[in-house]
């Protein structure tokens, strides 16, 4: 059976990878009642970490743009989790809320630069129910010194 949304997501050239699997003692995304709640979402592509450290300007670190690629794919794999509890992406009725931890080196305030890469792609992807509330935040460090992490809220129907 064919989906709208992986339908989309693939005439944006992309595809919904496999589901990431859990690092640590939790699920990749539970849903209860209407909503779906993803798990933070790491850059993860083919089981590995894309890339490591700090966002910010200058050598040795992540720049924003490579960091806003990696919040969509954060997206991409938010995507999969949906998928795997759902069955299909068509159920998704509004993605409601992002989350973006972006690990960053102290003088980094393009947090929301980095977000729009999950915001942006999601809105491609879902149209006006791709229009969600958000927060960016600055962190020290993120696990696997991964330097994006991503949750997400969607509410969906049967």
């Amino acid at each position: 059976m064919s989906s709208v949304i992986e339908d989309r997501i693939s005439e944006l050239g992309f595809e919904i990878p496999e589901i990431v699997p859990a690092v640590a003692a939790y699920v990749p995304a539970v849903r209860d009642g209407d909503y779906v709640y993803t798990s933070g979402q790491l850059p993860i592509a083919n089981g590995a970490l894309v890339a490591t450290g700090k966002v910010g300007e200058g050598e040795g670190l992540v720049s924003p743009d490579q960091a806003q690629e990696l919040a969509q794919l954060c997206a991409l794999n938010a995507l999969a989790a949906v998928r795997g509890v759902l069955g299909s992406l068509d159920k998704v009725e509004q993605v409601v809320k992002v989350t973006a931890f972006v690990a960053s080196e102290p003088n980094f305030t393009g947090q929301p630069i980095v977000a729009n890469g999950a915001s942006v792609f999601l809105g491609k992807v879902f149209a006006d129910q791709g229009i969600h509330a958000r927060s960016a935040v600055g962190v020290a460090v993120l696990p696997l010194d991964a330097p994006v992490e991503v949750e997400f809220i969607f509410r969906v129907r049967d």
